[in-house]
Parts: C-alpha cells; structure tokens; sequence
C-alpha cells in the first residue's frame, strides 16, 4: 500500500485512472510510479523488461499495478498496451543505439500510438539542453523527439529535467563511491554548470502534468532544481558530506576532451565525447520556459539530502564521526 510521501500533491483527478507509464522500470520511472500509486492512479508499466520493475507491485493496492511487456520500436506492440489509458508517460531514452527510433520519430509514433487509443493525457519526458539543431545526436533526437511528439499529440506536456539526483541514483552515488575508494581524483569540467533536480521532485511534476491536461497540455517545462553548482564544487560538497579530505584535480577542457575521445569508445565509458561536449555546454535551466513552480511543486536542494545519503560511504558508516573536510 502506498504511504503518502514527503512533498506529495493532491491530484485526485487520476483516481482511479489508468496511466501508462513507457519505460517505468528504470531510476526516475520507479519515482513517478510512486508518485502517481500516493495519488490513486492505476498503473500499467510497460517495458522490455518489465520483470526489472515488479517490486513496485507492493507499493500498490491490490490489483492497482501490473505489467507489460512492450517495445517503443516495435509500433505493433504499442495498440495492446496502451489500451484503455487515461494518460501516458513515455520514459524511453538512450545514450546510444539506434535514437531516432527510440526517442526521436520513435516518441512521435508512442505519442499518436497514444491518441488512437483515446488517451487524454500524454507527458513526454525530454532533457534540458534537448535542441533539434544540435550535433550531438542525444540532444537533437530529443529535440526532434519533442516535436514529433506535439505534431501527434498537440496537447501533450514536454517536460525537459535537469540531471535527477535522489538516494538511488547512478550519477550522485557514482561520484560519491569514486571519492569514498580514491585519495585524489580528477574532475573533468570543473566549472561547467548544473542545475541538478530531486527526483520526487521531477515525479511529482509528472503527476501533476498528467492530473490537468487543459492547463498543462501543449506546454513545455524545464525541472530544475533550486540551486546551481559546478562539477567541482559538487565534488566538494560530497567529500564534505562523506567528512573525507580529497585531492580534487581540475582538469583542463583539451585534457578532458582527449580523454572522452581516446576512451569513450570502451563499453560502459563514463565520458564519451558527445557527453563531454554536453558537460561542458552545462545543464541549467534557459529560464525562458516556466518551470517546477508553474506545476505547483516546491523544488527542494541537495544540500537538504546530501549529509544523510552520505553516511554510508564515510568511514565507519553510521558508527563513524563526520569530521569535516576542508
């Protein structure tokens, strides 16, 4: 059964409701599926492997989640699972592989996919820094994804988050494991900007959007959090939290670049060239477009979380002292 959670809205309209969430499985869709299980919505997760997502199955009343298997590149399995939807949230995305057909054209067939079957709502999750125009194939599949999506659902709600941080997180948690095992590390794009969201936050904006279609339909919203830091002095702020002292090396942009190009090519590289190109430009919001407030969500800080999160990569875990760093 669902508990109502810190920072949770009142959207009574999806009681009761079917929603469709599109890649539910993974870090950011187990949080909107909470969000949208505390509001009374029903919920249908589709996935390739929608196995990855059944322990959200006890976060529901009975019968108030289930499953389904299905595959945004594959248009005929789309019909089935969409079937009945009040609302759909397409999800998908991908760094790699084939984008257009997972997140470019292929969001606009999920989004007329969505229309046939007489859903109501459609929310389409891009990213802040999504441009059609771009050179980085990421950014500009999702840019011609948003379009594709409004051409086929003009009512749809675009919503484009910064990078989403929360206890379960693989980018926070990423650094905060490197600083708790290394001595010194280096920083690749020490000063380049980003304006990171909490993930209930960005959830509860889903719900939100879904909940009013005629006010929040046609519309696009960047979610960015309350604060903006660099690289380094996000690193700062995770060694402090850790209460560790760590040599943090500022690398130069020409070094960062030929690192990205002489190892992204290795599987699983943590900097790629398009990623690094896309750090460096920075993830904060334009400012141009409403936000997290106009969906009537509060933002709230990683410094509101950072010191608990941290407790168990400093020394001693919980049964340590936090002695802070300098």
């Amino acid at each position: 059964m669902v508990d109502a959670k810190f920072g949770a809205g009142d959207h009574a309209a999806l009681r009761d409701k079917l929603v469709v969430l599109l890649g539910g499985s993974g870090f950011f869709g187990r949080h909107v599926a909470q969000a949208l299980l505390a509001s009374g919505a029903r919920l249908r997760i589709v996935s390739r492997h929608p196995e990855r997502a059944f322990a959200l199955k006890a976060l529901g009343n009975l019968g108030q989640v289930q499953f389904a298997r299905g595959d945004v590149t594959q248009p005929e399995s789309l019909g089935p699972v969409l079937a009945g939807a009040f609302g759909v949230v397409n999800l998908v995305g991908a760094f790699a592989g084939d984008l257009d057909r997972v997140q470019g054209a292929g969001a606009g067939r999920v989004a007329a996919a969505a229309r046939a079957a007489g859903a109501g709502a459609f929310v389409q999750i891009s990213a802040i820094g999504a441009d059609a125009a771009s050179e980085i194939p990421y950014a500009r599949t999702k840019g011609e994804g948003e379009a594709a999506v409004l051409a086929a659902f003009p009512k749809a709600s675009v919503l484009r988050p910064s990078l989403v941080f929360g206890p379960d997180d693989t980018f926070v948690n990423m650094f905060a494991g490197l600083i708790a095992a290394l001595p010194a590390l280096p920083v690749f794009g020490p000063a380049a900007k980003l304006q990171p969201v909490f993930v209930d936050d960005a959830a509860e904006a889903v719900a939100a959007a879904l909940a009013d279609p005629a006010r929040h339909g046609g519309k696009t919203y960047e979610l960015a959090g309350p604060e903006v830091l660099t690289m380094l002095e996000l690193h700062q702020r995770i060694a402090a939290a850790q209460g560790r002292e760590r040599l943090l090396a500022e690398l130069p942009d020409f070094i960062s670049g030929a690192f990205a190009m002489l190892t992204g090519w290795l599987p699983g590289a943590p900097l790629t060239s398009d990623k690094w190109v896309l750090l460096k430009a920075g993830n904060v919001a334009s400012g141009k477009l409403p936000g997290l407030k106009e969906l009537g969500v509060t933002a709230h800080p990683l410094g509101l979380y950072l010191d608990r999160w941290m407790v168990r990569y400093r020394e001693h875990g919980r049964f340590g002292e936090k002695s802070r760093a300098a």
